[in-house]
């Protein structure tokens, strides 16, 4: 291992705004061996995710900051190419918090075996069948307790995490309006994901299409995208109505800060709830979702459309912001190329 070189991207200042190339080092260093009980990965896909750029702020939050100088921290899957672990054999595919890099060392902890198949592309593991579907699968049934016949509307649809909430409200007998920005993608979801109506913020007034598609209210709301989409939504609420918050990408870049709701009343006159969570605090139970939700997958019920780049780790920075642009359908990966 100690003649291959690992290319790393690392940060190197905080961002003010969307992250420009002056946020980035990139970086190289030997390979290591494994030490006792310990394994190398070879990475061979990167998660491309919004909360990463909150990973890269100071401050309270539920996770600690990337430091300065740290690789770039990531999801990602991975071969193991060395092992002095009897939890994993060099030839195991993995996945789990890995790091914008082409090799890491790890103990292991933390680290989940999947299985490719040729019908189960690795990207897949990144994406429903890995944390973009559990957080779909949690923040969906758990948080906003779907029932039978709600009106649901989710923002971001035609994101990782959108594109699978609104298929999973169609298998539980929801109706779904899905929010997404262009023809394109409103297209694609009311097509092959089959919501059942679909509105583009970017050419639609958002409160006016909400009042023709959910005459009743919205019962449930699965925010992706905070800002005034969130506060369209909050003026057509139903009553008893769950606002589930899973992220806010329209302000995660906001050079003056985050604004907040303000249509918040609402909750109150119609007797509604907005609650953020995190899906890893429901970790104990990944293994149920995972088995329902390759289940449906495998019925035809689900579909999962992974946005792939070929690319090297120094492609990262600018994929990266293809997130922030709306230039992604489906759950954004770099699929690491090696000469």
């Amino acid at each position: 291992m100690s003649n291959e070189v690992n290319h790393q991207v690392r940060l190197a200042a905080r961002p003010q705004g969307t992250p420009g190339p002056e946020v980035w080092e990139h970086t190289t260093e030997p390979v290591p061996e494994p030490g006792e009980g310990r394994i190398v990965v070879r990475i061979s896909h990167i998660s491309l995710d919004p909360a990463m750029r909150g990973w890269m702020n100071e401050g309270r939050s539920y996770a600690p900051p990337v430091g300065i100088g740290e690789v770039m921290r990531a999801l990602g899957l991975g071969e193991v190419v060395a092992s002095r672990n009897t939890d994993f054999a060099v030839g195991d595919t993995v996945t789990g918090v890995l790091g914008v890099q082409e090799y890491v060392e790890s103990d292991g902890r933390g680290l989940q075996k999947v299985s490719p198949t040729a019908d189960v592309p690795p990207e897949r593991y990144l994406a429903l069948l890995g944390m973009t579907g559990m957080t779909a699968y949690f923040g969906l049934f758990d948080v906003g307790a779907l029932k039978e016949g709600d009106t649901v509307v989710v923002s971001g649809a035609a994101g990782a995490v959108g594109s699978v909430v609104g298929q999973l409200a169609k298998v539980k007998g929801a109706r779904v309006v899905g929010i997404a920005g262009g023809p394109e993608k409103c297209a694609w979801i009311t097509g092959e994901l089959g919501f059942d109506a679909a509105i583009d913020y970017r050419s639609e007034n958002v409160s006016q299409r909400l009042k023709e598609l959910a005459p009743e209210g919205v019962d449930v709301y699965f925010d992706n995208v905070g800002g005034d989409i969130l506060d369209a939504v909050l003026g057509r609420l139903a009553m008893h109505a769950r606002v589930v918050i899973c992220g806010a990408i329209s302000q995660y870049n906001a050079e003056g800060g985050m604004t907040g709701p303000k249509n918040y009343m609402n909750l109150l006159v119609n007797r509604a709830r907005m609650e953020g969570f995190l899906v890893g605090d429901y970790l104990p139970r990944w293994g149920e979702a995972g088995t329902e939700l390759a289940g449906w997958l495998a019925e035809g019920r689900l579909r999962s459309r992974e946005d792939v780049v070929d690319g090297t780790v120094a492609d990262f920075p600018e994929v990266f912001l293809k997130l922030f642009r709306g230039e992604n359908t489906g759950k954004l990966v770099l699929r690491l190329n090696r000469a």
